[in-house]
């Protein structure tokens, strides 16, 4: 599917956990549609990333940033805001997965799942917001899983963690719909070519004893669209709430191929 607009023209558009994968894929796509790019990672690798947008001769800056550090993450927004612009729509795509059997979760195990995917996740929107009430408008697009809907074996902390960045997106659009504040969040199935299936395949081929191959068609027969999600589909997913969706506030939108459908 090929989606464009003229609507992110000039627009500062904030994508975490960007160096690489999806959320570069997600940036790019804002970049080709003329938005003001800002990508943050852990990974310095994204300051590489930030640069290879630019080669391109489109508008991004790169931040190594780590998410869970709350001052941190609102200084950098206050940067932003001073050298870029006004954030108007923020992507949290930024994330961590682990895979193991759930007695051996132990508390670092627990504070890594929750702090990245939801400490993180809040304090990033701490620092848009902001902008986005005194402009009244905004897009903001949380990643989720469809573990957050339907947890998975051997994901526990990963899928409670997920499941709480669906409730904060509710909770969230309640609260900023009268600043013309849209909030939504994703739940990607198990999407190929990415960091996170990488880990979690990893994670099975340990526990579950079984070749890659094997886990792969295991996991494709489950799904009515007979494939894994792929990068592009999320990608597609994230620009159309960011240029259209206007009428859509706090949902939990499944990109499963029909795995998940509640």
């Amino acid at each position: 599917m090929s989606l464009n607009s003229d609507k992110l023209q000039g627009k500062v558009c904030v994508v975490t956990g960007a160096a690489k994968s999806i959320g570069y894929g997600i940036a790019e796509k804002y970049a080709e549609q003329g938005a003001k790019v800002v990508i943050v990672d852990i990974d310095p690798l994204v300051m590489d990333s930030a640069k290879a947008l630019c080669d391109k001769g489109y508008d991004a800056k790169g931040y190594i940033l780590n998410i869970t550090d709350r001052d941190a993450v609102l200084a950098c927004f206050k940067d932003i805001e001073k050298t870029v612009g006004d954030v108007f729509a923020l992507v949290n795509n930024a994330g961590v997965v682990d895979t193991r059997p759930f007695e051996e979760n132990d508390e670092s195990i627990m504070d890594k799942m929750f702090k990245v995917n939801v400490y993180g996740t809040a304090y990033c929107i701490q620092g848009a917001l902001p902008m986005m009430k005194k402009n009244k408008a905004g897009k903001i697009i949380n990643f989720a899983s469809k573990s957050g809907k339907t947890g998975s074996a051997l994901m526990a902390p990963y899928s409670a963690a997920k499941g709480a960045v669906i409730v904060l997106t509710q909770s969230l659009a309640f609260e900023v719909a009268k600043f013309g504040i849209n909030v939504n969040a994703i739940c990607p199935g198990i999407t190929d070519a990415t960091g996170v299936w990488s880990s979690v395949s990893a994670g099975y081929i340990e526990n579950m004893k079984m070749e890659r191959e094997e886990i792969v068609k295991n996991f494709t027969a489950k799904i009515p669209l007979g494939r894994l999600t792929d990068i592009q589909d999320v990608v597609d997913y994230v620009f159309f709430l960011t240029v259209s969706g206007e009428y859509c506030t706090g949902q939990a939108l499944n990109i499963t191929g029909g795995r998940e459908m509640h």
